[in-house]
């Protein structure tokens, strides 16, 4: 003790808290760094997008030093990686804090789900409803992060059928339940705003697994809650 009382009186500081300062520092600075590596990583991927849709408005004959086209480029690039950006997350970084043990074995449904999602054939829109039930076996996960479940999957180029099998495995895999069913209803620009043209059309898929798959009862079940059938 007395020995530190003099350190600490001549003005000299005890090496542990000047080690513990210097990790500390470092460890800010790793940090800082990081940050400022994906900062540039992304700044340098949106001026490639950029780039690109600057050779496409171009070749669609169109003048990219107009007024109205000056910043078209840019905002399209961040908006397409704002379309994509569910090739940046993880199902675990939603999850795995909001999966709870709880002894409910009934049917839980959330219908109704709004999703938007790029058709990766001519990169247009689909959009619809998806309605997601799963029969819980001794977990429960909070009633919000299935919605963020359908939110990554169709923020990546997709087609409608895989969409649907991504989200039910997802689920699956997460919560090891009885039973998941998801059904998704869609209408796709692809078929509207070219090719055959069909205004009022929709596409409907579906995935059954466990007991949605096996038992009838259950499939007709969530079938009636969800599409009225």
């Amino acid at each position: 003790m007395e020995f530190h009382y003099a350190t600490e009186m001549n003005g000299n500081v005890p090496m542990v808290p000047r080690l513990t300062k210097c990790v500390e520092s470092k460890q800010v600075n790793l940090f800082k760094e990081e940050k400022d590596t994906k900062k540039t990583e992304v700044l340098t991927k949106t001026s490639c997008i950029e780039k690109a849709y600057c050779t496409i408005l171009s070749e669609l004959g169109e003048n990219t030093d107009r007024e109205g086209l000056l910043r078209t480029p840019l905002r399209a690039a961040k908006a397409m990686q704002f379309f994509t950006k569910g090739y940046k997350e993880t199902i675990q970084d939603i999850l795995n804090d909001a999966i709870f043990n709880e002894d409910h074995d009934e049917v839980v449904v959330v219908r109704d789900i709004d999703f938007f999602s790029l058709c990766e054939h001519h990169l247009v829109p689909f959009f619809g409803k998806c309605h997601i039930a799963y029969l819980p076996n001794k977990k429960v996960v909070g009633l919000s992060k299935l919605a963020r479940v359908v939110e990554i999957f169709s923020r990546r180029l997709q087609v409608q059928e895989r969409l649907t099998k991504q989200i039910a495995s997802a689920i699956q895999e997460a919560l090891e339940p009885a039973g998941v069913a998801v059904v998704m209803e869609a209408a796709h620009m692809c078929m509207v705003m070219r090719g055959v043209q069909k205004m009022n059309a929709k596409t409907i898929t579906s995935v059954m697994l466990g007991r949605f798959q096996t038992d009838a009862e259950s499939r007709e079940e969530f079938l009636s809650l969800t599409l009225g059938k």
